[in-house]
């Protein structure tokens, strides 16, 4: 009996002596999919802080943030929802920053576009967008159509998805002829189109460090990787401005 014991006490002796790794959670837009899954490896590497991401549209996080949920950055496709959270006090005061600016695309899956009427043409039977009345992008795809005069003939074709990233699926499994999705989800797809700034309100994206946060230096540390650090440049890379 004895000799098992000592070994069960070194054992556990082993496994409570070894450090945890250290983590810091991301509530990020859909929009950010694609370049947080490239941005965490290199921030990891950097700071050997292991960052868990958790997508979705960008007023649904908002919510769950005031609703208690317990993310360390929250980081936006507007700078609205942000400002609000942080005027309601649930933002650790001065850590508000735009971090970067979006690009909304039109893609075609199976087709080619030169101009946005060109959707209203017979061919193109249903278009995706995220719901303007919870993501940024696709508020800004509504304002592109309605400021190119066609909102009215192309509104019985639009199907919203919850997010920015399932309307791009929808175009994936060819559930829709066309797509407005960020131009950082699309950079390696054919038949894209930038939507030029123009024709909508800015994709301005803004962070903030969640006051509740149990970890504000890592927090702190992601924002800054993610500002001004590499982070910032891999997301010029990803298709941002």
């Amino acid at each position: 009996m004895r000799p098992v014991l000592a070994l069960t006490i070194v054992l556990f002796a082993v496994s409570v002596g070894k450090p945890a790794r250290p983590e810091v959670s991301i509530a990020a837009a859909a929009n950010l999919t694609l370049a947080f899954q490239t941005i965490g490896p290199e921030f990891e590497r950097a700071t050997g802080i292991h960052p868990v991401f958790s997508f979705g549209s960008t007023a649904q996080l908002a919510r769950q943030i005031e609703n208690g949920a317990p993310w360390d950055v929250f980081a936006a496709a507007d700078v609205e929802h942000v400002a609000s959270l942080d005027q309601k006090g649930l933002l650790l005061a001065g850590s508000r920053r735009v971090y970067a600016a979006g690009v909304l695309a039109l893609w075609l899956p199976q087709g080619r576009t030169a101009l946005l009427t060109d959707l209203t043409k017979p061919s193109v039977r249903l278009i995706a967008l995220a719901n303007p009345d919870l993501a940024p992008y696709g508020l800004a795809a509504r304002e592109t159509l309605q400021h190119a005069g066609i909102w009215d003939k192309v509104k019985p074709k639009v199907v919203y998805a919850e997010n920015i990233s399932m309307a791009k699926q929808y175009g994936a499994t060819g559930n829709a002829d066309a797509v407005f999705t960020a131009y950082s989800l699309v950079l390696g797809e054919k038949n894209v189109l930038q939507v030029p700034d123009s024709l909508h309100q800015p994709l301005a994206q803004a962070l903030g460090i969640v006051a509740a946060s149990k970890n504000p230096v890592a927090a702190k540390r992601f924002a800054d990787f993610v500002v001004s650090g590499r982070g910032h440049e891999l997301l010029l890379r990803q298709g941002y401005r």
